[in-house]
C-alpha cells in the first residue's frame, strides 16, 4: 500500500495582521492569510489562510505583522460544513502550520513595522563598523591552516 503525503511549502506576505484565539481546551491558535505571487508576467496572487497552533501560533502573533515575507510548512486540511442560511454544503482548504520563517526584519516589509522593533533595529544599524580599508589582493591558499 503507498503511503500519503500531505506537505506544502509557500512563500509570501501576510495579508493581514494574525490574530489569536483560545480553544475551549486551552489551546492557543493564531490564523493569518498570506499571499503568494504567481510566477506568470501578470500580477496576480493565490491567497491562503494559515492556522499556527500553540508555541508558533503565540510567536506568529508576537513577531509578524502585515506585509511581512513568511516561509510557511505544513500540511493542507479541509473542512466541511452545512450554510445555516442556504442550506448549501460549503467547504474551504487552509493550511495548518508545522513551521513559520520569518523571512524579513520589521524595517523590511512594506509599512508593516512595529515602533518598538523598528527603533531597536535603526539604534543597532548606528553601532555597525563600516570597514573602508579592503584590498583586492588575492589569498594566499598556504596560508590558510586547513
Amino acid at each position: 500500500m503507498a503511503k500519503s503525503i500531505n506537505q506544502v511549502i509557500l512563500m509570501g506576505r501576510l495579508t493581514r495582521d494574525p490574530e489569536q484565539r483560545t480553544t475551549s481546551t486551552g489551546k492557543t491558535i493564531a490564523s493569518f492569510g498570506i499571499a503568494v505571487d504567481r510566477a506568470s508576467q501578470d500580477d496576480t496572487a493565490d491567497f491562503f489562510n494559515v492556522t499556527a497552533w500553540e508555541k508558533l501560533g503565540e510567536l506568529v502573533v508576537q513577531y509578524l505583522a502585515k506585509g511581512r515575507r513568511v516561509l510557511v510548512q505544513g500540511r493542507l486540511r479541509q473542512d466541511s460544513w452545512d450554510d445555516k442560511e442556504t442550506g448549501k454544503k460549503q467547504s474551504r482548504i487552509e493550511v495548518v502550520a508545522t513551521d513559520v520563517t520569518f523571512l524579513d526584519g520589521p524595517s523590511d516589509s512594506a509599512g508593516a513595522s512595529r515602533p518598538a522593533a523598528s527603533q531597536s533595529s535603526t539604534s543597532k544599524k548606528t553601532d555597525d563598523v563600516i570597514i573602508e580599508d579592503i584590498d583586492d589582493k588575492p589569498i594566499d591558499l598556504s596560508e590558510i591552516p586547513f
